[in-house]
């Protein structure tokens, strides 16, 4: 099998080879740390690693990522309002007023390149006319700018890979916390719910037009849902809420997709998603990530609970990583009657952080390595 025809019969419960490995990616603080314990900085990690284990790189690509399409055009000017008390107050490019330590760079707003606390201080859109003259207008999904030669170059470049092509979207919930704010939104759609409504239509539409101008030419395999929507414990908003003004969005993304073929829709949230994932699976959306565990998760307990209605990427506890040894070996074998079962990619449920050094990265990936039938 290619690497694309691995991942996706992993994630539909088929019958791969073997599962593709996704140990999980480090940020710069991972690397810069990594660099200091063996990493050559000369090789790519992913290069190292699968020379330590003795695996090919093809192991771990199971994917390839189509460039980003759903921005505003055009953002907001990034400045620099304030540079006081060893932080930066910041109008990011999204038009919100945010604030960072000045030990970044304050453009560590744009992407989450680090484990980087942040603090917003305010948000765009405060009412309707802050939404029509603010943000709306930026959105327009025939603008010339958002196709250009070289996306369509990058998507046949992803045909061509021999991996799973893949497009990430905001969620509604996560883009309108970007115009609104979480608290913002949470209240509004108490105080003002057909405000929130018609937000989430917009994006609807902007979204599916966006989406089936790409799935005219390019053969999609996965759409990626940025959706974070969920603390420890609690989801942020109740599922009555998500149905209400969530749902239709997933689903007309799932009318479309059906459309055009039968590409999966992978969910990402972090935070406690027991209450999530039965819409979730109403909404078509077969897949999620990445299964906090110290979140209260239990991936085991999951498909007990919902069967094969949904697979998993992720699910192995990055605190048991970080401690190797035995309590590494013991959270991975946890979760391996799942690799069996099928539907299952397991990794690290976030982030690898600096604190998970290089030889256990290597130890546990070695394992999972073992376990997917890669050695």
């Amino acid at each position: 099998m290619n690497p694309r025809e691995r991942y996706l019969e992993t994630l539909r419960f088929g019958h791969p080879d073997r599962v593709p490995l996704h140990p999980g990616g480090p940020r710069e603080s991972t690397l810069a740390t990594w660099h200091t314990q063996g990493l050559p900085e000369t090789v790519h990690w992913m290069d190292a690693l699968a020379a330590e284990i003795g695996v090919p790189r093809t192991a771990f690509d199971g994917t390839t990522s189509l460039p980003e399409l759903t921005r505003m055009i055009p953002t907001f000017e990034e400045k620099v309002l304030e540079h006081r008390d060893g932080h930066y107050i910041v109008q990011d490019w999204m038009g919100a007023i945010t604030e960072i330590s000045d030990q970044y760079d304050y453009t560590y707003i744009r992407s989450a390149k680090d484990f980087v606390t942040r603090h917003w201080h305010s948000f765009p859109v405060k009412n309707r006319a802050d939404w029509e003259e603010k943000i709306r207008w930026r959105y327009n999904p025939a603008d010339p700018l958002r196709f250009t030669p070289e996306f369509w170059a990058a998507a046949e470049a992803a045909q061509n890979s021999g991996k799973a092509v893949t497009i990430t979207v905001n969620g509604p919930f996560w883009q309108l916390r970007e115009w609104v704010g979480m608290e913002g939104l949470c209240t509004m759609m108490v105080d003002d719910p057909q405000l929130v409504r018609d937000m989430a239509q917009m994006w609807t539409e902007f979204t599916v037009a966006v989406l089936e101008a790409v799935l005219r030419r390019v053969r999609l395999d996965v759409l990626r849902i940025a959706e974070d929507m969920a603390y420890k414990a609690h989801s942020m908003i109740s599922p009555a809420m998500t149905r209400r003004f969530l749902q239709p969005t997933y689903r007309a993304w799932r009318e479309l997709l059906n459309a055009y073929g039968d590409a999966l829709m992978d969910m990402d949230s972090d935070g406690y998603i027991v209450h999530l994932i039965p819409i979730w699976i109403e909404s078509g959306i077969a897949a999620c990530e990445p299964i906090e565990v110290a979140a209260g998760n239990d991936i085991v307990a999951f498909r007990q609970q919902f069967g094969r209605q949904m697979a998993y990427i992720g699910g192995i506890d990055k605190r048991a990583l970080a401690a190797g040894g035995q309590a590494m070996r013991n959270e991975v074998m946890r979760v391996a009657p799942l690799i069996r079962d099928g539907g299952y990619i397991p990794g690290c449920d976030h982030g690898v952080p600096p604190d998970i050094s290089w030889p256990n990265f290597i130890e546990y990936t070695r394992l999972l390595a073992q376990l997917e039938e890669w050695l």
